[in-house]
């Protein structure tokens, strides 16, 4: 089997990536060949730091597309850091310039501080990546073989929440979750929509609920297996969630405050809709426990797994 390489974008200088890394590697072994864009003397530094015994090969990014990659070897694509924000950036137009080429169709990038990183001008990573593919029709998925969800929006303002609410942009999520799955995991999932409002319902004249929402679902009988609205704080009841393989939620932490409950790290972020596969793990730079060797690692670890049998 030719296994594509797996680009792997570290992050931020200041995170638990490579200590959760090293951690992956030693506890799980993946086929795939590895390359990570980075800072060659950070990444060296981070070797010699956690006692690891890997060879990490050096390659140049003008002669990769004629390299013969080995699987179960490591790479690494020096990028030059200026400043936090263009060094990650730098990075990020590495990994896109080899997809577009055709190298890969495989990509994970560690924590971004969104705040600094993005500086604001994108909700999340998942707008930035899909800016710069063009991609407009797109979706986050909090995947975990038991249960995932979706926000139809995602680090946005909960004010802002209801005004973005919108028959197109929930039948968009709808196909794109439905296709996903068939593609890459090969089946036809049976998909949940929660609510806008408590229990669904709402004292104002308008409900989305009924409205907007209710009628969608009901657009796709006897197309795509969708069910809903369903009130919000009872979906993921035992005996419910296991009726589903997704759930779809209106707001970002109406659907990953519970997965995150239930899975804790054992989830991976997933971008629908792209012409390739990015993936990451479930969670930020989390600064506060950098050099303490405590973090888990099963959220790359399922990264790595996810992409490496693709």
């Amino acid at each position: 089997m030719n296994f594509k390489p797996i680009l792997i974008i570290p992050g931020e200088k200041k995170s638990i990536f490579f200590e959760i890394f090293f951690k992956s590697l030693k506890s799980k072994s993946i086929s795939s060949p590895l390359i990570l864009i980075c800072n060659k003397k950070d990444l060296n530094k981070e070797v010699k730091k956690h006692k690891f015994k890997y060879v990490v090969e050096q390659i140049e990014l003008n002669k990769i597309n004629a390299k013969k990659f080995h699987k179960n070897k490591i790479y690494v694509i020096h990028v030059k850091y200026q400043n936090s924000y263009i060094y990650v950036h730098n990075c990020f137009k590495v990994a896109f310039r080899l997809i577009k080429e055709g190298l890969t169709h495989k990509m994970i990038n560690g924590p971004i501080n969104k705040t600094k990183t993005l500086n604001k001008k994108y909700l999340g990573v998942t707008e930035f990546v899909a800016k710069n593919f063009k991609v407009n029709k797109f979706a986050m998925l909090i995947y975990n073989k038991k249960l995932s969800v979706c926000p139809l929006t995602t680090h946005l303002p909960i004010k802002l929440v209801a005004k973005e609410i919108s028959k197109k942009k929930i039948r968009e999520k709808i196909i794109i979750i439905n296709n996903f799955f068939k593609e890459y995991l090969g089946f036809k999932p049976r998909i949940a929509v929660t609510g806008l409002n408590p229990h669904c319902e709402s004292v104002l004249k308008f409900n989305e609920d009924t409205k907007i929402i209710d009628p969608v679902i009901r657009s796709f009988k006897n197309k795509i297996n969708v069910k809903g609205p369903f009130p919000a704080d009872t979906i993921f009841l035992k005996n419910n969630r296991k009726k589903f393989d997704i759930i779809i939620g209106m707001y970002h932490d109406q659907v990953l405050t519970p997965i995150k409950t239930i899975f804790e790290y054992d989830a991976i972020n997933i971008t629908m809709g792209l012409p390739f596969l990015r993936v990451t793990p479930d969670h930020g730079p989390n600064e506060k426990m950098i050099g303490k060797n405590i973090s888990n690692p099963i959220s790359l670890i399922r990264s790595l797994e996810f992409l490496d049998k693709k």
